[in-house]
């Protein structure tokens, strides 16, 4: 793929994530393809279809976790304690919230992740956070009980779509919200 090619694809995968976390999953394709600065049917031609997009940002939010429970890995015998913070900041950045339908965490897929196509693309960033909870655990800074699959379902809670007079009126929300989760989520 030549390089402007690339930059395009890019541009409309980052924008895709921004208005479904803004609009929600709905959002009129035409209003994604203004906003990366292309023609719909450049869009089309990099992605044919709704679900194929969708597609495509999973997989960038996914490689977007791995990088984050990467950088936790390499912080966690420095600082485990801070190892943790980051990586909740991190997921929280990520708009997670509103790829909640695209990552498969219905009630079904969550106990399964066999039961989607884009529930197993998810499956890597999984297994990664299940490593780093585990480290993490062993060091006495996050609770026992506390799964990849519970920090994905509780970061992409707190970071759901809301409509703009919600967010005007309490533009603090998410991050007391991820303050409250990160106390929570402390070993006791």
């Amino acid at each position: 793929m030549r390089a402007d090619a690339a930059r395009r694809r890019e541009a409309i995968i980052a924008q895709a994530r921004h208005l479904f976390a803004e609009r929600g999953g709905d959002v009129a394709l035409e209003t994604v393809a203004a906003a990366s600065g292309v023609g719909i049917a450049t869009l089309y031609r990099n992605f044919p279809s709704r679900e194929d997009l969708v597609r495509a940002v999973v997989q960038d939010t996914v490689e977007g976790i791995l990088d984050a429970a990467n950088e936790a890995r390499a912080g966690l015998e420095t600082n485990a304690a801070a190892s943790w913070e980051q990586l909740l900041s991190q997921l929280m950045s990520m708009e997670l919230g509103a790829l909640t339908d695209g990552l498969a965490l219905q009630a079904g897929a969550a106990r399964d992740l066999d039961a989607t196509p884009l529930a197993q693309v998810q499956r890597p960033a999984v297994e990664a956070l299940d490593q780093v909870l585990a480290a993490l655990k062993a060091e006495g800074v996050v609770r026992q009980a506390l799964t990849a699959l519970d920090l994905i379902v509780a970061v992409a809670t707190i970071t759901r779509p809301q409509v703009a007079p919600i967010r005007e009126a309490a533009p603090q929300v998410q991050t007391q919200l991820a303050q409250a989760y990160l106390l929570w989520s402390r070993a006791s």
